[in-house]
């Protein structure tokens, strides 16, 4: 059992005690993967903006979702995954439990089988979804903390 800072979400910063797959962590964190960022919302202190511009930043090809679409931080921002000029091979879900449960079941639809889920996005029903349709999961651990750890 190892215990790591999750980092911030909602606000506020907790932490969590865990088995990690570090192997799993790293074949999302390959840097040949695409990475879509699924809830990438117009404030710069909304967690999923914040995943979306560390991910680019540490030079990932990253894609911002929302169903605003538009730009954010001069990058095109995609409605859906179905919109995206490319399938991505990793999808991070920034949005409350019931959108999760929407996106993996894309997911499934679009062939994409990692499915990031940030603390606070995770239901056990999309869970649950992943795991009976082949969909390499990971819950419960932050993407740029783990990104900076492997």
């Amino acid at each position: 059992m190892v215990v790591y800072d999750l980092g911030w979400f909602s606000g506020f910063c907790y932490r969590a005690e865990m088995n990690i797959d570090d192997h799993l962590i790293a074949s999302f964190l390959d840097k040949q993967n695409i990475i879509a960022v699924v809830g990438v919302s117009d404030s710069p202190s909304k967690y999923g903006n914040r995943v979306f511009f560390d991910l680019l930043g540490a030079g990932y090809k990253t894609y911002a979702v929302h169903p605003d679409g538009g730009t954010i931080g001069g990058q095109k921002r995609y409605p859906d995954l179905r919109s995206l000029p490319e399938r991505p091979d990793v999808v991070d879900i920034v949005v409350p439990p019931a959108v999760t449960e929407q996106i993996v079941k894309e997911c499934n639809e679009l062939g994409i089988d990692k499915v990031w889920m940030q603390p606070g996005s995770e239901s056990q029903t999309a869970i649950e979804y992943c795991e009976r349709n082949g969909i390499s999961v990971l819950h419960e651990v932050c993407i740029m903390v783990q990104r900076k750890r492997v």
